[in-house]
């Protein structure tokens, strides 16, 4: 479905990161879906991350965790501890967090600029407008890495009344990327398991999918 995605889009299915959501999952169906090749990882909570793969092999092996969910500043610590790329920063106070740890541990950390692009009041991210002064501060930070935005679609019954959203989030990081020709924003990570296929239609290089991946795997364990 991915690869059928991406060649229609004129994209190569390499082209779009596959982040497998694990936040209803404990480690062994985690382990699972290593051994079927996943290699990224997306957490909502930092305490039930930490819970299930701060020792993990995995981590040592190669998987790549991503934090997806919203995330409090007093936990930043933890959070660039575990996490490989945090998706969910959307505000000064945040990014100054982040920094200081990261900052502490000597370790520049990968973040995502989160974008409430629907405006929805129930969610997290920044509002477009903010978009360009968050995103001039993290290019200036010595420690955190940007590296594209992320955005919440919201839930409809059709999948294609989505298209609007991600459209104007690839509008949105092209702009950044002219205001910042040397940095590279490259990622978009929009789209989950009932809109995944718009999201990469209008350019998702990453898609967060968590039901579809392990209600199939569940019904087809690994042997």
């Amino acid at each position: 479905m991915v690869a059928d995605a991406s060649r229609s889009s004129g994209r190569q299915p390499e082209d779009v990161t596959i982040v497998a959501v694990t936040k209803t999952v404990d480690r062994d169906v985690i382990e699972a879906a290593y051994a079927l090749g996943l290699r990224h990882f997306g957490e909502n909570r930092v305490q039930d991350a930490r819970r299930k793969l701060a020792d993990s092999k995995l981590l040592a092996a190669g998987a790549v965790l991503h934090l997806i969910g919203q995330l409090q500043s007093n936990k930043a610590k933890p959070a660039v501890t575990l996490f490989d790329i945090i998706e969910s920063v959307d505000r000064l106070s945040l990014i100054e967090a982040l920094e200081k740890e990261a900052a502490r541990r000597g370790e520049p950390v990968s973040v995502l600029l989160q974008v409430n692009i629907a405006r929805e009041p129930q969610k997290a991210g920044c509002a477009p407008e903010s978009a360009s002064q968050l995103m001039e501060r993290l290019i200036r930070s010595s420690w955190l890495r940007p590296r594209g935005l992320m955005t919440i679609a919201p839930l409809v019954a059709d999948a294609e009344e989505t298209r609007p959203v991600f459209s104007a989030l690839r509008r949105l990081r092209d702009a950044l990327q002219r205001e910042h020709p040397t940095i590279d924003l490259g990622t978009l990570s929009m789209g989950m398991s009932d809109d995944f296929r718009v999201a990469i239609e209008e350019g998702a290089t990453s898609i967060r999918i968590g039901r579809a991946i392990f209600g199939q795997l569940a019904q087809h364990p690994p042997a």
